[in-house]
């Protein structure tokens, strides 16, 4: 099984890609594929609870919808904790199935095969 990581800097500023990200993430699950969405810069809102409420990319499912999928089917939400700190962001604001994570953790999937996209 590989692994892959797909990075997102985007929330309410580019709902498309931000929607995108998690169409390939969930993509990758169904494919039999470990797969862990890392959200950095104005993407960590996105892992945030209420965030992404009534927030939908025409020609998308629900953004709500798109993440609750890839949770419940064994994906991984990482926040990166450099972005989180300076917007307040805590790990008791995000939801389930997310979890603030440090550089090294990135870095090692990545050294140890992960392949990646981005958006």
């Amino acid at each position: 099984m590989g692994h892959v990581m797909v990075h997102n800097t985007h929330g309410k500023d580019d709902i498309e890609r931000a929607s995108l990200t998690f169409v390939v993430a969930n993509t990758a699950l169904n494919s039999n594929q470990q797969a862990t969405v890392l959200l950095t810069i104005e993407g960590v809102w996105v892992a945030t609870e209420g965030y992404t409420d009534g927030l939908q990319a025409n020609g998308f499912a629900p953004l709500s919808d798109l993440i609750s999928q890839f949770v419940a089917s064994g994906g991984k939400v990482w926040v990166c904790g450099a972005c989180a700190k300076p917007r307040n962001i805590t790990p008791e604001q995000l939801i389930g199935g997310a979890q603030i994570v440090g550089a090294a953790t990135a870095v090692e999937a990545l050294v140890n095969g992960a392949q990646t996209l981005s958006f």
